[in-house]
């Protein structure tokens, strides 16, 4: 028996309305998004995983400093292979993992479009997955 959701999860992230949000709200808009982002990732899988994601909030208005820049590296390693993870588990067709967020986001901010890449894949991958909890929980 499959557990129905708890709550109807956003299932319309997108690379352009991102940009363009995170422009005029002069930078709030993705402390939103991925604060949302890691809420969302707690609830799907952490009851199959065991584990849990640090809000986005917390990392970036405490440990970021803290750390000198270092726990959003080991943060979106982390959350990127957790996503990938559960889209295997869920059984969807779409590869994510940490190895997007080093070859895009890392690497790829040397052709300077890399983090815009990463941040697409990101956000179809927890698409992806909000749309498949929407309808088996």
């Amino acid at each position: 028996m499959v557990a129905a959701p708890v709550k109807k999860l956003k299932t319309n992230r997108g690379l352009i309305k991102y940009i363009l949000l995170s422009l005029i709200t002069f930078g709030i808009y993705p402390l939103v998004v991925m604060s949302v982002i890691s809420t969302d990732i707690n609830l799907i899988a952490s009851r199959y995983d065991g584990k849990k994601t640090m809000h986005f909030c917390l990392l970036a208005f405490i440990f970021t400093g803290l750390t000198l820049g270092i726990a959003p590296i080991v943060w979106y390693h982390r959350i990127s292979n957790r996503i990938g993870a559960e889209l295997k588990r869920r059984g969807i067709d779409y590869k994510f993992g940490a190895g997007d967020f080093w070859l895009w986001n890392t690497i790829g901010a040397i052709i300077v479009v890399g983090p815009f890449i990463y941040m697409h894949k990101l956000f179809k991958a927890m698409n992806l997955l909000c749309e498949n909890y929407n309808i088996n929980g």
